[in-house]
């Protein structure tokens, strides 16, 4: 798949990481939290992670 230039990412195990850029290579990803009140930037998470 092509990379998607409105998606940065830096996640190289990722199954949708670009193999030559850092962008996500799918048309949209969920963005989501593992925590009940997310305050901080680690408590958020790609939901479309796959490792590849």
């Amino acid at each position: 798949m092509d990379k998607n230039v409105c998606i940065a990412c830096s996640i190289k195990n990722c199954r949708h990481h670009d193999d030559h850029e850092d962008y996500c290579t799918l048309s949209q990803i969920k963005v989501g939290t593992h925590e009940a009140n997310p305050t901080k930037i680690e408590c958020v998470d790609c939901e479309s992670f796959v490792l590849k």
